[in-house]
């Protein structure tokens, strides 16, 4: 293996050179840059950023959304032997104080004035702050223009300096801290060197085996190591890249007509239930036609597991008159997408699998670059409802206690400024813990039961692994989310987030007068109907798993309120903290 450093990645994309390589989607148009015009950027900023006195082991932080930007900085501080901070737009000014403290930040670099205003407020706070730098829009006083600083260091030298300083970089280089966001406790900084990178992206792409021809869709947050690590593998391959942000990629994808893209398991659940809600309120003769052919390719699903292509009469007549049709609304030109960050339920893999739409579940963590395992595009490389099986240079074990234990070349090299924390993820072998509850099948296959911390033991002893359970209660187009009480309670509750607009629309059908959701999730017929959902799910269930009581809440859980992760992966102890009184009253007799 040549490539070494994420450097030698890029390397690969400046040599498929095209016209249109990058371009930036927004609601109000796109722009588009070539992949020299990419390259003039990232070299001019690399010798910008070096006069501003950036030197190897300096620490950048980036606040972006996604953009040909986030990468332009991305490289240019991997160029200068420099550490990249990539931190999530919605942290407010306390929680970026912390991890620019902790990180002592030299520099700090974000894509607008209003996420500029957030260092500012405290810029005074941060000893070894130095510099400012602010993508879009005029800066404040004090604050630099990113592409002043980058015409400020245009020269014709910039290219080769670039490569140059590109050769001194090493595998084992530190490359990023990128802070953990954490269902629990205080942020922890992940230290990933250019190899731990570099080790997992080659692996993986003889997973998603992906053509210099696709276009790949960014719109995971960036600085998430999950989209950052397929990033670097679309570098590897040489892929088109289109970018958008999260919050507009439903109204977008039709349009970009992406070839890959990679999204956790909200995403698919969402998409998967517009496309229900849009069936229901057809009429009959169409929602049958719909589910005959989502019933032709379930069956067509294992042929193309084992490598062969569904032929025959029948679902030649599905695809063309209906699942073809379903495919256009993420462009139609989708090859594969990937799933990570938390459990895709089984019943929406089953589902877009379908559609003719091969979606590779995957596992892994920020500590392990992220990908542990994940299925794969060739035959008999993929198992719905386990996450793969490891990568080729990842051991894999499961502990006495269930725990999924690994060792490889993408495990971190600890936290930063956390000896202690790094101690305690490690044995005496080695071994990460991962502290994710799994199995692994007599063939490599890893399947994800738990997180070891979310297990609840109830006051009889009783172990029950929430997740599978709340995936199942999930089923229900009436449901966002759940989470389940009862860690030392006499019995399981449960507490449903609900959707909203889906809720709306169903109290409309059953004659319920508009009332605002603080009032409807309260009406005798909605709880009726959240009844009847734990009913059938209590039914696959042992007696000391069901559900006794539960409550609807009055709100759509959300990562601005602290309750999931920025990967929507459900905090539980926020949860539990801020319903505590709710929880208390499932519990009174």
């Amino acid at each position: 293996m040549s490539e070494k450093t994420i450097l030698d990645l890029y390397r690969n994309e400046y040599g498929n050179a095209r016209p249109d390589h990058y371009t930036h989607v927004a609601p109000e148009g796109s722009r588009t840059l070539s992949t020299e015009e990419f390259f003039q950027k990232t070299s001019a900023l690399a010798s910008a950023l070096e006069r501003l006195g950036v030197a190897p082991g300096d620490r950048v932080m980036l606040l972006s959304d996604n953009r040909p930007e986030w990468h332009i900085v991305d490289l240019a501080v991997a160029d200068l032997g420099a550490v990249s901070v990539p931190v999530y737009g919605n942290l407010i000014p306390s929680q970026l104080s912390y991890q620019a403290n902790d990180a002592g930040v030299k520099v700090v670099i974000t894509d607008s004035g209003a996420q500029m205003d957030k260092f500012l407020q405290i810029r005074d706070e941060c000893p070894a702050l130095e510099h400012l730098v602010q993508m879009d829009g005029t800066p404040a006083e004090g604050v630099l223009s990113f592409d002043q600083i980058i015409a400020d260091a245009g020269s014709p030298d910039n290219g080769d300096r670039f490569w140059e300083r590109a050769a001194k970089v090493g595998e084992d280089d530190l490359l990023t801290i990128i802070y953990t966001s954490g269902t629990t406790g205080e942020p922890k900084g992940v230290m990933l060197t250019h190899g731990n990178l570099v080790q997992n992206v080659i692996p993986s792409s003889r997973r998603a085996i992906l053509k210099g021809e696709y276009l790949a869709l960014e719109f995971l947050p960036l600085c998430h190591v999950f989209e950052r690590m397929l990033g670097y593998l679309y570098m590897y391959r040489g892929l088109k890249k289109a970018y958008c942000s999260v919050y507009h990629v439903g109204d977008l994808v039709a349009d970009i007509k992406p070839n890959v893209f990679a999204a956790v398991p909200r995403f698919y659940e969402k998409v998967h239930d517009k496309i229900q809600e849009k069936v229901s309120s057809a009429p009959a003769i169409r929602q049958g036609l719909f589910n005959w052919a989502v019933g032709v390719g379930r069956k067509a699903t294992p042929l193309r597991l084992a490598g062969k292509q569904p032929s025959g009469l029948a679902y030649r007549l599905a695809d063309k008159l209906v699942l073809s049709k379903v495919r256009e609304a993420l462009g139609g030109q989708v090859v594969v997408c990937v799933s990570g960050g938390a459990p895709l339920p089984m019943f929406v893999n089953e589902f877009f699998h379908a559609l003719g739409v091969p979606i590779l579940e995957g596992y892994g963590l920020t500590e392990t670059s992220p990908v542990i395992a994940v299925n794969g595009m060739g035959p008999n490389e993929t198992r719905l409802g386990t996450v793969g099986r490891p990568l080729e240079n990842v051991q894999a074990k499961v502990a006495g206690d269930g725990e999924l234990l690994v060792k490889g070349p993408s495990v971190m090299q600890g936290y930063w400024n956390k000896p202690d924390k790094t101690a305690e993820v490690f044995d005496e072998e080695g071994f990460f813990h991962t502290g994710d509850i799994a199995e692994i099948d007599d063939e490599g296959f890893i399947k994800i039961t738990d997180r070891k911390k979310d297990i609840i033991v109830t006051a009889g002893g009783k172990n029950v692994a929430p997740q599978p359970i709340e995936n199942e209660l999930k089923r229900s187009s009436l449901v966002d989310n759940v989470v389940l009480i009862g860690d030392r309670r006499k019995y399981i509750v449960a507490l449903f987030s609900p959707n909203d607009e889906e809720l709306l629309r169903w109290a409309k059908e059953q004659g319920i007068p508009e009332t605002p959701l603080e009032e409807l999730v309260r009406h005798p017929k909605v709880l009726a109907a959240f009844e009847e959902v734990i009913t059938a799910t209590d039914q696959k269930l042992a007696r000391y798993e069901q559900i006794k009581k539960f409550a609807v809440l009055p709100v759509m859980l959300s990562v601005e309120e602290g309750q999931l992760t920025p990967t929507l992966k459900v905090r539980r102890r926020v949860v539990e903290q801020q319903f505590s009184d709710l929880i208390d009253q499932l519990y009174e007799e």
